[in-house]
């Protein structure tokens, strides 16, 4: 299939396609007499790196599991635990912003008076 099918078939844009290639994650066919052709393997590679990524691995961790023998678990499992460990910080993260906003709107919706703290908490100029 031509690039533009094989982007589609993917789920994705050219180029995305092109820019995985100049990341070393899928390889160029070789032109024969025409345009490039990409085969089944190229489009199962394809969709691997699209569910790696919404896995939450980065483009970089992403072609070091490639790179990986099949058989190498504990290499691929360090990546995943490394992968898990961002994710729950990230999620701590997004708990502590949640708290704060929660605590904004009960703020909000206990005073009837004077600004209200969500926007004097992100515009702290204009509540002067």
């Amino acid at each position: 299939m031509k690039i533009g099918e094989f982007a589609r078939a993917g789920g994705v844009n050219v180029e995305t396609i092109r820019y995985y290639q100049r990341r070393g994650l899928l390889v160029e066919p070789p032109r024969a007499q025409g345009p490039r052709r990409y085969g089944i393997d190229d489009l199962d590679r394809l969709r691997s790196i699209r569910a790696a990524q919404t896995a939450g691995f980065t483009l970089e961790e992403i072609a070091t599991l490639l790179a990986l023998d099949t058989a190498d678990r504990p290499a691929a499992q360090a990546l995943a635990n490394s992968r898990i460990a961002a994710l729950d910080e990230k999620i701590a993260n997004l708990q502590t912003m949640r708290g704060a906003l929660i605590r904004l709107a009960e703020a909000c919706a206990a005073e009837e008076v004077g600004p209200c703290p969500i926007i004097a908490a992100f515009n702290p100029i204009g509540t002067n």
